[in-house]
């Protein structure tokens, strides 16, 4: 995307905090003079867990990064055996530890061949496992529940550990937001029944949904199957009890929108003070395509995602809450252009508003707006706009990651509005204007 980039500040008002010191230091791997890395028994078992939040979780992936990097033939960089790069791609020792911790390693990924580890096995053992490993492969992607509500709410929400405290603080309880993004950590690692550990809450909620749209099922049919769930499952299953409970149960994971109607020929939005307009006040076309005694079908549809609860979830992650500082307490000032606040007008800016740029968490987005063609058949001449937030606090290598886009807009087609695009950022403009007044309370996961 690149045909309008625009930089853009606002500040989001903060509860009390207080800063501490927070250690991140890897236990180092220990060994004796007469062992070899290989002849060392690992525990593996933190590569079943799904809560890449959990301590067990994280310490497994330092003793695999010290296994790795131990090895003697081994320099800077080794295979990253995340879920997406699985092997493939070769990668420092901070980029697979944040790798494993937002995307999860290969669970079938056992015996750690391409990082040093000798495999003496023997076939009753292979065969034993080849099932299990086939089965994990197959269901890592669909289950992987845990990593959805990082993605929703938090990108990475990783622990860290907490030492010299300053004596007497007293941590800040969680917002209603992070609260909800707590809440789905935990409804997502509930079974769904005792003993059932194949499926928590969360899943069978999303999964059900999925099935909802996907086959086209009624609301009342949705009711009734989960009467027959009820039924037949054992007692104390946490089945909802209809189809609004289960919607409710997945709301936080940030999955709504807000639909406005627009004017065919791009004149206005039906919102704010045409919201209740029957025909355009510009054109004087009808607002609708389509009228019966039913059902009423807009010409346009702009598709709005809020912006202050995506903004308040960078903040709920501990990792990503202490990178929104890194413009500001770890970027290198030499004069060197590397990020936008080395730049003059990032500079200028925090001259003029100085009570804004006192507080490095205060967030400064980018805009990037562009066309895309949704349908295969490129022959088509339809374009849609979407437009996408850039959070330039973060450090160069992770602000232009697809995880930290923020689609905020979904312009309607056939065709590029040109200049009649400043119709369509009318709302985000607004929800700019009200953050840059009021502000917004956010619960800062990094100083709690």
């Amino acid at each position: 995307m690149g045909t309008a980039l625009l930089v853009i500040a606002l500040e989001v008002r903060w509860g009390t905090t207080r800063v501490m010191q927070i250690s991140t230091a890897n236990p180092p791997l220990v060994l004796r003079s007469e062992d070899k890395l290989e002849d060392i028994m690992l525990d593996k078992n933190w590569m079943k867990l799904n809560d890449r939040a959990s301590m067990e979780y994280i310490n497994g992936v330092h003793s695999f990064l010290n296994f790795a990097f131990g090895q003697p033939t081994v320099s800077d960089r080794i295979r990253c055996p995340c879920t997406k790069c699985r092997n493939t791609v070769f990668k420092g020792r901070h980029e697979v530890r944040a790798h494993l911790i937002r995307n999860g390693i290969v669970k079938s990924y056992k015996h750690w061949v391409y990082h040093g580890e000798t495999i003496e096995k023997n076939l009753e053992e292979c065969n034993a496992n080849s099932r299990d490993n086939l089965d994990e492969e197959e269901n890592t992607d669909y289950n992987d529940l845990i990593g959805m509500v990082h993605d929703a709410c938090a990108f990475i929400n990783t622990d860290v550990e907490r030492d010299d405290v300053n004596e007497g603080y007293e941590p800040q309880e969680p917002n209603p937001e992070a609260a909800a993004f707590y809440r789905l950590l935990k409804d997502a690692d509930k079974n769904l029944y005792p003993g059932c550990d194949k499926i928590s809450k969360l899943s069978f909620a999303v999964k059900l949904l999925h099935l909802k749209c996907s086959n086209n099922w009624s609301d009342t049919s949705m009711d009734k199957l989960l009467k027959v769930f009820k039924e037949v499952l054992l007692n104390g299953a946490l089945v909802p009890n209809s189809f609004y409970e289960a919607k409710k149960l997945i709301q936080d994971l940030g999955l709504e929108h807000i639909k406005i109607d627009a004017c065919l020929n791009d004149c206005v939005i039906y919102w704010g003070e045409h919201a209740n307009a029957i025909v355009c006040p510009v054109c004087n076309l009808s607002h609708w395509k389509y009228q019966d005694r039913t059902r009423n079908i807009p010409h346009k549809i702009l598709h709005y995602f809020l912006l202050k609860p995506r903004l308040q979830r960078l903040y709920m992650s501990k990792i990503t809450a202490k990178d929104m500082r890194w413009h500001e307490e770890k970027r290198i000032n030499d004069g060197i252009l590397r990020h936008p606040a080395d730049s003059f007008t990032w500079k200028s800016f925090d001259d003029k508003y100085k009570s804004f740029s006192a507080d490095p968490r205060s967030v400064k987005l980018g805009l990037a707006s562009d066309s895309f063609q949704p349908f295969e058949n490129m022959s088509t001449p339809h374009s849609i706009w979407p437009v996408v937030l850039i959070p330039y606090n973060l450090p160069p290598w992770q602000c232009m990651k697809d995880p930290y886009f923020m689609m905020t807009l979904l312009i309607p087609g056939p065709k590029c509005p040109k200049n009649d695009i400043d119709v369509y950022l009318q709302p985000l403009i607004e929800e700019l204007k009200e953050l840059w007044d009021i502000g917004v309370e956010t619960y800062d996961a990094h100083t709690r």
